[in-house]
């Protein structure tokens, strides 16, 4: 089930990405001369964020275009393909020309989840080749405030006494709030209803506005509608406390052990691209990761700016793939 509400949505979209750029457009301090960058374009650089604007995916995306443009000193511009869980921006990457020009941000679903998770899909992980894992953060449980809900247990008991359960918004099929979200249903006994989404954005625009009761969504893009008062947090689905929320619990610390779900972004490009070029991306964006001013923004977000080798990333995706597909297999959770 897909809901559309455009200039609503916009209007948050607008919101968010001022709140996670605008520290990024300070006048630049007189600093020593960066070095040269690892890859040279020979045409504007495009990433693809598999999502509609205003979700994690599209902010992160446009806060590495800004900063890795100045690096260049070439445009890169980042292109919205959402949909499909994921799938369609991550075919719009494989169709590119494989030179290193097109990349596309990845996350749980599409690079990880969703080999088990849907029945059919439009390309395999041999299809892609890592190139730097971005950035991790914890997922948030959020309710409208307006809803007599403080704690998982309250959230629990109203969903009990509903006669159809609670509505859960899900910003994308295959998501981490989506499993998270999943699971949670699954671990304490709730009934609720999935209404899927085409982003972030217009998930939280229908929870804030009282159309859906609850979601579990990534917290750089749920933090500032919390600090607003405008969404109440019921818990951290990581093992520690978030301190941008530090009075809000874990899952854990409710009762739920052993439950730890952290958000995950890194850059692909098609396995076409040659290895050298890859190294040379993966160089580059390693310095754009450890810029003062991004690792610090990601941070204030609630996130870790992480960076690290090509084999680093790969070894971390396949992981997360091999741990999904087991809980993805054990709790029966379906695409939707």
């Amino acid at each position: 089930m897909h809901r559309s509400r455009r200039s609503a949505s916009a209007t948050l979209c607008s919101g968010l990405a001022a709140a996670l750029l605008a520290p990024l457009a300070r006048p630049a301090r007189a600093v020593s001369p960066a070095p040269a960058p690892a890859f040279t374009p020979a045409k504007p650089v495009r990433i693809i964020a598999p999502s509609s604007p205003g979700g994690i995916l599209d902010l992160t995306s446009r806060m590495i275009a800004t900063t890795w443009g100045e690096m260049l000193a070439q445009p890169v511009v980042v292109e919205n393909l959402p949909g499909a869980g994921g799938t369609i921006g991550i075919q719009g990457a494989l169709r590119a020309d494989p030179d290193g020009h097109t990349l596309v941000m990845g996350s749980l679903g599409p690079n990880a989840a969703n080999y088990t998770l849907q029945d059919k899909l439009p390309y395999t992980a041999a299809d892609l080749a890592p190139v730097v894992y971005v950035l991790s953060m914890p997922d948030v449980v959020v309710v409208n405030p307006n809803l007599p809900i403080h704690t998982l247990a309250e959230l629990k008991s109203h969903a009990v006494a509903r006669p159809n359960g609670l509505s859960m918004a899900i910003s994308t099929s295959g998501s981490s709030g989506h499993l998270a979200g999943e699971l949670l249903k699954s671990r304490i006994g709730m009934p609720a209803v999935g209404v899927v989404y085409r982003g972030a954005a217009p998930a939280l625009n229908d929870l804030v506005a009282g159309q859906v009761d609850f979601m579990v969504d990534n917290l750089i893009t749920a933090l500032p509608l919390i600090r607003a008062g405008k969404l109440r947090a019921l818990a951290i689905t990581t093992r520690g406390r978030a301190p941008e929320l530090p009075d809000v619990p874990t899952v854990i610390e409710q009762g739920y052990p052993d439950f730890d779900v952290s958000v995950w972004l890194g850059l692909f490009v098609s396995s076409k691209v040659p290895p050298a070029t890859v190294q040379a991306l993966n160089t580059d964006l390693n310095r754009v990761l450890s810029t003062p001013a991004l690792r610090d923004r990601i941070a204030q977000q609630g996130g870790k700016a992480e960076g690290g080798s090509i084999q680093r990333f790969d070894e971390f995706v396949r992981a997360e793939t091999q741990r999904w597909g087991q809980v993805i297999q054990a709790a029966g959770i379906k695409a939707q």
